[in-house]
């Protein structure tokens, strides 16, 4: 959410961002916050002066009592009735006004960094640049289930039973790979000086409100019936959370988190092939980052978290690629962000694994989070938040570039420790 100074001041220059979003139909929503503002601005000096006045008028009642000024003194309180009632109409219309410009800021993007490539939607997101050489075997790479199934390491059809479409059941070897990886993930952010954090895994609806906008909500969250809570999509939103309506003292900041959690997400609308099995679905666990800084400091932060992510598949020997994503392909609070998309040798393509963002101090107004300076003034920190690894999606990415090809699936030197020493998995059929 932008700061209502700045749109006042700045119409141009958010219309103009508007435009670079594609979201034309938002541009009236500038003029008319405007001047809503003005309204409710002018409403808060009339406010303050009957207020004024009428301090000033209770005090001589008391005087012209004293004075003996009976008659005068009734015809004082009178105007301090009236007053009473206009104040309070104001008051009235002061709440309504409110409401309705945060409901309207709420909806008006985030600026965009000067940096992100214009474009409608994401098949107009630019490769900026790759990690390892992408390479195809000189065998046939099964379809990832069916790579699962050899090992006795998925249910799909019990899940389908028991959940409906889009749940799985992961055993044995594939399960405990599964779990290898978030921990392996877990000890690499350690490392890098994160802080490990199990948040709630679920949210008010407030705080819903708070870190994301109403598309993604409507998309993603799930509700649970008859209470004023929501399944998370990612413990970002929690984690985010955790600070809502605090003010924190600059000396402790940057703060560096990574939370564990499990994601729940509705995914509406139409999947193809490769998007079945694992690949989507409504159920899933992730390792994040997550980071609230100084303003200064944002876009510094935005490198090296997405750099984190290339450095982690890396080790796991997965090429992937950086995708600098579209002004059309990002959510109305992000200032910007790119995917690390991993290398899938069956479909000779790249594919989506982690997702880095910056998005300014959008969360921070809308949490009323703040930073006490050292100065002793409040100001609104950034936060900024990327996937670490978010299996199973990840294990299909890992399974198809470590298979071999007698159907042994090879187990990267910093992984074995997480899988009891083992250098391979061992196919049962």
């Amino acid at each position: 959410m932008l700061d209502m100074k700045f749109v006042r001041e700045n119409p141009d220059a958010v219309k103009e961002n508007i435009k670079k979003k594609f979201q034309d139909q938002k541009l009236p929503l500038v003029d008319e916050v405007i001047a809503l503002d003005a309204e409710n601005r002018a409403v808060i000096t009339e406010v303050s002066e009957l207020r004024a006045q009428r301090n000033k008028l209770s005090k001589s009642i008391g005087a012209l009592m004293g004075q003996g000024k009976k008659e005068e003194a009734e015809e004082v309180k009178k105007q301090v009735t009236a007053q009473a009632q206009r104040l309070k109409e104001l008051e009235a219309r002061e709440e309504e006004l409110e409401a309705k410009v945060r409901e309207i800021m709420m909806v008006i993007p985030n600026m965009i960094d000067p940096s992100v490539p214009i474009g409608p939607d994401d098949s107009h997101n630019v490769e900026v640049q790759r990690f390892g050489e992408a390479k195809t075997p000189d065998f046939e790479i099964p379809y990832h289930t069916d790579i699962m199934e050899r090992f006795d390491g998925i249910d799909l059809d019990s899940a389908r039973r028991v959940a409906g479409n889009g749940f799985y059941y992961l055993m044995g070897d594939i399960a405990r790979l599964h779990e290898a990886v978030l921990a392996y993930a877990r000890d690499f952010m350690i490392d890098k000086g994160f802080t490990y954090v199990i948040p709630p895994f679920m949210m008010h609806g407030s705080v819903v409100q708070g870190v994301m906008s109403f598309p993604e909500m409507d998309a993603m969250m799930y509700k649970i019936e008859g209470e004023d809570l929501y399944l998370i999509g990612t413990s970002e939103h929690t984690m985010i959370g955790r600070f809502v309506d605090q003010i924190i003292p600059e000396a402790q900041l940057p703060l560096t988190l990574t939370s564990y959690s499990p994601c729940f997400r509705k995914e509406k609308g139409a999947h193809g092939l490769e998007e079945r099995g694992v690949y989507r679905i409504h159920q899933f666990e992730k390792q994040e980052m997550i980071v609230l800084c100084k303003p200064e400091e944002s876009m510094d932060w935005y490198e090296k978290l997405w750099h984190n992510s290339v450095e982690l598949f890396r080790s796991l020997d997965i090429p992937v690629r950086q995708l600098e994503c579209c002004s059309g392909d990002l959510a109305d609070l992000k200032v910007k962000s790119c995917d690390i998309e991993a290398w899938s040798p069956r479909q000779q393509k790249y594919f989506e694994v982690c997702s880095c963002s910056n998005l300014g101090d959008a969360q921070s107004r809308r949490l009323k989070i703040r930073i006490k300076g050292e100065d002793g003034k409040n100001y609104l920190p950034h936060t900024l938040n990327n996937t670490c690894v978010a299996p199973p999606r990840m294990l299909i990415a890992f399974l198809e570039n470590n298979l071999q090809a007698d159907g042994r699936v090879r187990i990267p030197e910093v992984l074995r420790p997480y899988m009891g020493g083992k250098s391979e998995l061992v196919p049962k059929h």
